[in-house]
């Protein structure tokens, strides 16, 4: 083992995977959890809510505290993954601020693992976390690309890509999660990565209501390119680079979401496509689906910055105005004659 303990913010599937993942590298993964039922099921060897039947080593543990944390570890905290949702990382970085400045003050990386775009402030998660830590920018990055958890922890083939603005700290970190099953490839383009990450998850749901409604292959083929043009549309507007929508963050993660049946943004589409409301789906899942709330915030974006997202407004009006899926298709495919340039 190249280096001491890793620690993971959040028990949730991704985050679990992530600390899996570490285990090929690291002495010990401590995973700080919310929940007495996550924390007892991680220390059992399974977290039986969020990754059931998927097996994970005895070097890995749940803490409930910080005070517990710092009594686990094997020598100094070497990396931080922040496996939290999007929707909890304000008031996480609000009510544990110290804590983390200490782990920065000692040249600790944060790895964010969130995919989204918060729909209030309509700020990405680099933008959150760099209202807290500003002085520790280069200490911050942000991973994303085709990455299903059990899969990871089946040890299939992984690429992602990591984003920051540190070089050398990029390289340092690519290293310690770098497995013979897991790489990640560095990259400075920061809101690209970002990018692609949230609004592949608005694509992926439209694609399940497609494929619900009985489209089929021919239809999301079409789906992703034209869903891969509109967002480089942000891309413009953030001062994104093109490139990186071709690569693992953009097209490699649009894909997998839009086509793998582990695809949580998928099967709340195909949820929708049956008249279900998503109030009524997300009451019911364990699960955070990101790309529902991404959709109210990209529609927003859209909006402001008078970006043309025929796709993403569309599927805006389905979730959010309780459009009809089918004429919302239908209406997309009556649009007059254009060049492509101009769709």
């Amino acid at each position: 083992m190249k280096f001491n303990t890793a620690l993971v913010l959040g028990g949730g599937a991704f985050g679990t995977a992530l600390g899996f993942v570490l285990t090929q590298n690291f002495h010990k993964v401590i995973i700080l959890v919310r929940s007495k039922e996550n924390y007892d099921e991680i220390n059992s060897g399974e977290n039986k809510t969020y990754l059931p039947g998927q097996k994970l080593p005895s070097t890995i543990s749940a803490a409930l505290h910080w005070d517990e944390v710092r009594k686990d570890t094997l020598g100094e905290i070497e990396l931080v993954i922040s496996g939290l949702p999007m929707s909890a990382i304000e008031d996480f970085c609000s009510h544990h601020k110290n804590e983390l400045n200490k782990l920065f003050k000692k040249n600790t990386p944060l790895v964010n693992l969130a995919k989204g775009i918060d729909h209030e402030t309509l700020k990405l998660p680099s933008e959150l976390f760099n209202s807290h830590f500003e002085n520790y920018r280069s200490h911050l990055m942000y991973l994303s690309g085709p990455s299903f958890a059990k899969e990871i922890i089946d040890k299939q083939i992984t690429l992602v890509s990591l984003a920051g603005e540190d070089r050398e700290k990029l390289l340092r970190t690519c290293e310690m999660l770098g497995t013979d099953f897991f790489k990640a490839v560095p990259t400075t383009d920061v809101k690209g990565v970002q990018l692609g990450g949230s609004l592949k998850n608005v694509i992926a749901i439209a694609g399940g209501i497609m494929e619900g409604l009985g489209y089929n292959h021919n239809t999301r083929a079409a789906l992703i390119t034209r869903g891969i043009v509109e967002m480089l549309r942000f891309g413009v507007i953030f001062g994104a680079r093109p490139e990186t929508f071709y690569g693992p963050s953009g097209m490699g993660d649009l894909i997998l979401t839009t086509t793998g049946e582990l695809s949580r943004n998928k099967a709340f589409g195909i949820e929708i496509s049956k008249g279900r409301s998503p109030e009524e789906i997300i009451s019911k899942s364990k699960s955070v689906v990101e790309g529902y709330k991404t959709t109210k915030a990209a529609h927003l974006l859209a909006k402001k910055m008078n970006i043309r997202t025929r796709i993403f407004s569309g599927l805006y009006e389905v979730l959010y105005e309780q459009a009809d899926p089918r004429e919302v298709v239908q209406n997309l495919m009556k649009l007059p004659p254009k060049f492509e340039d101009d769709l």
